[in-house]
Formats: C-alpha cells, structure tokens, sequence
C-alpha cells in the first residue's frame, strides 16, 4: 500500500477526469491521499473530497505566494475547519522567494500565524519552501515549531538541511524530482536519510516523474517515486511502500 502524502485533486486540472484519476490511483494501490487546500476555492474542495471519499484526508492553509491575500477571516476560518475529522495538517505553509506576489515580511508574517494556529489545534504544519531555506529554518526554530512538528514538503534542501528538519520533528516527503537524472539533493537525501524520516508524495498535478516529466501528475506516479527511493537505497519497493505508508499513518494519526 502507498499513500500520496501531498495532491492536489482539487485543481482545475482534474475538472474532466477526476473518477478516472481516484480510479487509476487505487489500481496502483495507493490506497490514500492527502489533499492540499492553500486558499478558499482549494480549501472548499478538499473538505468536499475528504468528505465524499473515504481515503481522500484534507490538509488546510494558506500558500506563501497568495499571503497578501490571507486576512484574519480567513485564518479563523481555518481553525474552525481544522476541528473536521478528516483534516489531518495545517498547511501547505512557509515561504517562496521565487514568485514576488506576496512581499517576503508577509509571507513570514501569515507563515509564523499558521504556525501558531498548528500548535494551537495540536495538527503538524505542512512546509512550502522555495529559495528561502534559511528564513524558513529560521522562523520554524523561533516559533517552536517542534511542538507539532510537520513535513518538508517537496523536499528539495541538502542533507545537513534534512538532519535540522529532523532534529526539529519535522518528516521529509520527497516527490517526482527524486527520479530527475539531475536531482542531485534529493537523491543524496534519499540515500542518506533513513527510511523512518521519509514520507512520500506526488505534487500532483505537478512535478510528474521520470519518464512522464513535464506532463500533468496524479497520484498513481507516487509508485515511481518509491521505485527511486528503493533504488537509491538498495532495498525492496514494498520496503519503501510498508516504510512509507507507516509513517505516514503515524504522523497523521490515520487508522486503518
């Protein structure tokens, strides 16, 4: 079994085939999945799918690059949600210093509330970070963030970045770039990081992996990101699969 730690099946990308896409997943045998909601429209639609969906879980917040648009309404909003049975996280959250939509003190500000809200409904906060790894550490060291601990989503850091993520109870999820020939990061974090630290997951409908690159993801590609992972380490797929899906119910609080 393997479970897609971060998907956004809420994305208009899926607007034609979304049943077809569940359908391909569970054939592929991930058997869960963790949708993302990051403003009001994605959010509404990952309640709605965690709700429809017995396997689909719902993970809230608000993204760095729309963090001038989030206002205390919103914030309130999502801490009333996060009292829902089918949400799991808070997040996805933190920084990105690629896009200059949100200017970098207010993404930090949004980013350090949604820290605070995660401690204060006692769920983990789900990390977006992009050319912005020292702030990030920074303000996750400075707010406590090891109280609820979290995921580095995506992760695309260097080993040393991965062991202070760690050492702050925080998992690191690793996505289609693991299988790109020249992710180099990720695939020394993939070696060097024990299994019981690693989660893994899609992006979808983004970041597809090796051979499908470029084109859109969904949730049944998660298998070839553990096929890289095994690979990597030399051990079996159903090692990473049973590793996985361990931790991941573990770290979400999911039952069978």
């Amino acid at each position: 079994m393997l479970i897609d730690t971060h998907v956004h099946l809420n994305a208009d990308q899926y607007d034609d085939d979304l049943q077809e896409v569940i359908d391909r997943a569970l054939e592929a045998n991930v058997q869960k999945m963790v949708v993302i909601g990051f403003d009001r429209k994605t959010i509404e639609r990952a309640m709605e799918l965690a709700e429809t969906y017995p396997f689909i879980y719902a993970v809230i917040g608000w993204h760095p690059v729309d963090a001038i648009d989030c206002t205390e309404e919103d914030l309130q909003w999502i801490e009333e949600l996060s009292a829902h049975e089918k949400v799991v996280g808070i997040g996805e959250t933190g920084l990105d210093y690629y896009w200059d939509k949100s200017p970098k003190e207010i993404q930090q500000t949004i980013f350090r509330k949604q820290i605070r809200l995660a401690q204060k409904v006692n769920l983990p906060i789900i990390i977006h970070n992009r050319e912005a790894t020292e702030d990030v550490i920074r303000i996750l060291q400075e707010e406590e963030a090891h109280l609820t601990g979290g995921i580095m989503h995506c992760f695309g850091g260097s080993v040393e970045t991965a062991k202070q993520c760690i050492d702050m109870n925080f998992m690191i999820s690793l996505g289609g770039p693991v299988t790109f020939k020249n992710a180099k990061k990720p695939k020394e974090v993939a070696m060097e990081i024990p299994i019981e630290h690693l989660l893994i997951e899609t992006d979808a409908p983004y970041l597809a992996p090796h051979p499908h690159r470029g084109k859109r993801n969904e949730p049944a590609l998660v298998a070839l990101v553990a096929e890289e992972i095994a690979r990597l380490k030399g051990i079996s797929v159903e090692e990473v699969a049973e590793a996985t899906t361990s931790n991941a119910m573990r770290f979400f609080h999911i039952d069978d």
